[in-house]
C-alpha cells in the first residue's frame, strides 16, 4: 500500500514549474491587486443624522467629517475674518490671474490705490455708498470688489444683463463701473429711465469709442479705471474703519425661474465660509498650492464664482474663467457649454489647469468628445474600457495605467490640449448629470471628480459627492446623480415628508431648506424662516433656514439626490 502511494505523488519538474507559476500568480493577484483609493466605511456612511426629527420633516444632515457636535468652520485658517484678510502676504510668489502677472503684494497695492481713487475722485462715502460692477470677469473686477469692501462700499452684481434694467429701478447705486464696449447701452438705459442724477458716476474698464464719449450727457461723469486707479497711486492712501465679518459687502441679484429679480445679501463671513468649504472638495492627496492653475465656468457676478475665485487667491494658484462667464457678451462670444467654451482658457496666459469648475453641459461635452476620440482605436479600446470599468467597481482609479498611456492620454490631449497631463480634479455643479454619466465620466478624466449642487444665495456648494467616490447604483439612465451629503459647514433636511415612508425604512424625500455660514440672506419675500412659518413651536435656535426651491431625496449612506 506504501508503494502505490509513492507512486501517486511523484512529480516531474514540469508539475513543480506549473505549481510554482500558479502559486505566484494567486500571490501577485492578491498582493497587487489596486487597493480602494476610500476605505468602504467611508462612503458608507457620508453624513451625520440627527437622532430626533420633528413631524413631517426629516432629521437634519451634517457633513460626518463635521459630525452633530462639531462647530461650523467659518474660515479657512484662525486668521481671516474678512474678504482682504483671503490675500495672504506671506505667499509672496507671482501668479497670473487671467492674463496678469502679479503678486499678493503688488495686488494688495493696487486695492488700495483703487480704493482711495474712488474716494477722491468719485466722491464715494465709506459707509454709504454703493457701486453696480457691470464688469465681465477679470482682475479690475477682482480688485474693485477688494477696494470697495475694504471702505465698507456694497457692490451689486448681476449674474445676466436682462435684470440690469429691474436693479436700475429698484436699487439705483451710487456708482457703476462698467466695460467699456457696454457703455453705449448702459447711457441708453439711464437715458431712457429718465433719471440721470442718479446715475451720476460711472467708471469705464477699458477704451470706450469716441462716439460713446460723445454720447454722454453733461449730468454723468464717465471716469477710466486707470485714471482711478492713478489718482490713487499719487496721492496718500485712505484707511477706512476695518469692516466687521458680518457686515454686507455685496448684494448678488439674478431671475428667477418665473422671471422675478431676487436678491442675497453676501456677508465677509459668507465669503470665507464659502471658500473653506470650496478649499474642502479637493482630495486630500492633491490639496489646492501656488503650483495649481484654477479655471472656473462660474460668473464672479455669482456668490458661488466668487467664493472659487477667492479660494483660488487664497491658495496663491493661478486663476481664470471661461468665455461663457460673460454676462455683457459681444457678438463674438459662444454662450454654449462645450468643448470650445473649456479650451477657451487657452486665451489667456495661465499654466495649463489643474482644476476645471465646469456646469454640467461642459462634462457632458468632455466626456463625450474623450470617449469618442478614444474610440478610434478599435483594437484595444474594448480592452482598456474593460480594464479601467473594472478598477472603478474596486474603487481604484489612475491616470497612469497601461491602459492609459495607450489610449485614453492622446484622446485626452487632442480634446482639451495640455490639461490632458495636469488635470487632477473636475467639479461639477449648477445643474445635474445623469446617473449614467458618472463612469464614463471617471474613465475619461481618471481624476477626482465632484458632483455638487450649489444655490444663487450660498457662497459655496451646498452638497458635494468625495471626489473618489467612484460608487454606481442601480437605476434608470435617466435618473439624477447623487449630490453627495451636505458641505463641511452646511445643515440641510427636507420638509413635506411622509412620516410613514420613514418608519417603513423608506428614504425620506421633500422640500430642501439648508442654513449655514455661508448662506447668505434672501431678499423680499423669498427669505423663508422655517422656525416661525413653516414648523410650529420651533425654538429661537431653529431661525435661520433658507428654502432652496426644490425637492431632494436622501440615500441610506446619507447622500443626497436633487429632484
Amino acid at each position: 500500500m506504501g508503494l502505490d502511494i509513492a507512486q501517486h505523488i511523484v512529480t516531474d519538474d514540469l508539475t513543480v514549474l506549473l505549481g510554482l507559476i500558479a502559486a505566484t500568480v494567486f500571490l501577485l493577484h492578491n498582493f497587487y491587486k489596486p487597493q480602494p483609493l476610500v476605505h468602504p466605511i467611508l462612503l458608507g456612511r457620508q453624513s451625520d443624522v440627527a437622532r430626533v426629527r420633528n413631524p413631517g420633516q426629516s432629521a437634519v444632515y451634517r457633513n460626518y467629517a463635521t459630525g452633530l457636535m462639531g462647530r461650523l468652520p467659518l474660515r479657512p485658517t484662525k486668521d481671516v475674518y474678512i474678504l482682504g484678510d483671503l490675500i495672504r502676504p506671506e505667499l509672496d510668489a507671482p501668479r497670473t490671474l487671467w492674463n496678469t502677472r502679479i503678486t499678493n503684494s503688488a495686488l494688495q497695492d493696487r486695492v488700495a490705490s483703487f480704493g482711495t481713487g474712488l474716494l477722491r475722485l468719485a466722491k464715494l462715502e465709506s459707509g454709504d455708498s454703493n457701486v453696480l460692477l457691470l464688469v465681465n470677469d477679470c482682475i479690475e473686477f477682482l480688485i474693485s470688489d477688494l477696494a470697495l469692501a475694504s471702505h465698507s462700499i456694497p457692490s451689486f452684481t448681476i449674474s445676466s444683463s436682462d435684470v440690469l434694467s429691474s436693479v436700475l429701478d429698484s436699487h439705483p447705486p451710487s456708482a457703476i463701473i462698467a466695460d467699456a464696449h457696454f457703455l453705449p447701452t448702459l447711457l441708453e438705459l439711464i437715458y431712457d429711465a429718465g433719471e440721470v442724477g442718479q446715475h451720476h458716476t460711472i467708471i469705464v474698464v477699458g477704451e470706450p469709442t469716441r462716439q460713446a464719449m460723445a454720447s454722454v450727457a453733461s449730468s454723468v461723469k464717465v471716469y477710466s479705471w486707470d485714471d482711478v486707479e492713478r489718482e490713487g497711486t499719487k496721492t496718500q492712501k485712505i484707511l477706512s474703519p476695518i469692516p466687521k465679518p458680518s457686515d454686507i459687502f455685496s448684494v448678488s441679484f439674478w431671475s428667477s425661474g418665473d422671471g422675478q429679480l431676487q436678491g442675497a445679501q453676501l456677508t465677509h463671513e459668507n465669503i470665507t465660509a464659502g471658500v473653506t468649504a470650496i478649499r474642502a472638495l479637493m482630495p486630500a492627496s492633491h490639496a489646492l498650492s501656488p503650483l495649481d492653475t484654477v479655471v472656473s465656468a462660474h460668473s464672479l457676478s455669482t456668490a458661488y464664482g466668487r467664493a472659487i475665485a477667492y479660494t483660488a487667491l487664497f491658495e496663491g494658484t493661478s486663476f481664470a474663467t471661461l468665455q461663457s462667464t460673460q454676462i455683457l457678451r459681444t457678438s463674438e462670444i459662444d454662450p454654449k457649454y462645450n468643448v470650445k467654451d473649456v479650451t477657451s482658457a487657452r486665451t489667456y496666459k495661465i499654466p495649463s489647469p489643474t482644476v476645471l469648475f465646469v456646469k454640467p453641459d461642459h462634462v457632458e461635452a468632455l466626456v463625450s468628445s474623450i470617449l469618442k476620440t478614444a474610440q478610434k482605436n478599435r483594437i484595444l479600446y474594448p480592452f482598456a474600457w474593460r480594464h479601467k470599468v473594472a478598477g472603478i467597481q474596486e474603487g481604484f482609479l489612475s491616470k497612469d495605467s497601461l491602459w492609459d498611456r495607450l489610449v485614453f492620454d492622446a484622446a485626452r490631449a487632442k480634446v482639451v490640449g495640455e490639461a490632458a497631463g495636469t488635470l487632477a480634479a473636475v467639479i461639477s455643479s449648477g445643474g445635474t448629470i445623469p446617473a449614467s454619466l458618472l463612469t464614463p465620466a471617471r474613465v475619461a478624466f481618471s481624476a477626482g471628480f465632484v458632483n455638487a449642487y450649489t444655490h444663487p444665495v450660498v457662497a459655496g456648494p451646498i452638497l458635494a459627492s468625495h471626489p473618489l467616490d467612484l460608487q454606481t447604483f442601480p437605476g434608470p439612465d435617466t435618473a439624477p446623480a447623487h449630490v453627495g451629503p451636505p458641505a463641511i459647514n452646511i445643515e440641510a433636511r427636507l420638509l413635506n415628508v411622509s412620516d410613514a415612508a420613514i418608519k417603513a425604512d423608506g428614504d425620506p424625500e421633500g422640500t430642501f431648506v439648508v442654513r449655514g455660514p455661508s448662506v447668505g440672506k434672501l431678499l423680499g419675500e423669498d427669505y423663508v424662516n422655517v422656525a416661525s412659518e413653516t414648523i410650529p413651536g420651533s425654538s429661537e435656535e431653529e431661525e435661520g433656514w433658507v428654502a432652496t426651491g426644490r425637492t431632494a431625496r436622501i440615500k441610506p449612506n446619507g447622500a443626497f439626490i436633487v429632484l
